[in-house]
């Protein structure tokens, strides 16, 4: 892992624990899509299940029942790009499983990582805590939102979503 991501992510949890211990009633760490006041020193930090993550995808419509279309292609594209790193198990391969994905992280967020990667490791504290996890930086594969969003579908049927 590179030393230097790492002294930051340290310096950078350290400072978020400080700042989120202050009795201050004023955000102190800019959260999610908000302006920041540096560009050089914005973090964002998810929280959690509500979080957006970085990137264009602030609203993603869910299909209820699911899109069989969309579906059918994300095993195509999950075979091309993803298979080697990602199981569809909660097991972890190189990456996490996909098990339960769609239940921990908003189809946002998911949408944002597979098309926003790079500045999603760099800008987001979730994605930065999975790749402390799996101790591998994601690189980008060039997915399109539609790919993304087969992607997506394809992650919720593999949760059991219907």
């Amino acid at each position: 892992m590179n030393r230097r991501f790492f002294y930051n992510f340290i310096i950078i949890a350290f400072a978020s624990f400080c700042i989120g211990s202050c009795n201050s009633n004023e955000p102190q760490v800019k959260q999610d899509n908000q302006p920041a006041t540096t560009k050089t020193d914005t973090v964002v930090i998810s929280q959690g299940i509500n979080s957006k993550g970085i990137g264009r995808f602030s609203d993603v419509k869910l299909i209820h029942p699911l899109d069989q279309g969309m579906i059918t292609k994300g095993p195509s594209i999950y075979g091309a790009k993803c298979i080697a790193c990602h199981k569809l198990t909660d097991e972890k391969l190189v990456g996490p499983g996909w098990k339960g994905v769609t239940d921990r992280r908003t189809p946002e967020w998911i949408m944002n990582f597979t098309t926003n990667t790079q500045v999603m490791l760099d800008k987001d504290l979730v994605a930065q805590a999975e790749m402390v996890t799996c101790l591998v930086r994601m690189p980008n594969q060039d997915l399109t939102d539609d790919q993304a969003r087969q992607i997506l579908e394809f992650m919720r049927k593999n949760d059991g979503k219907n």
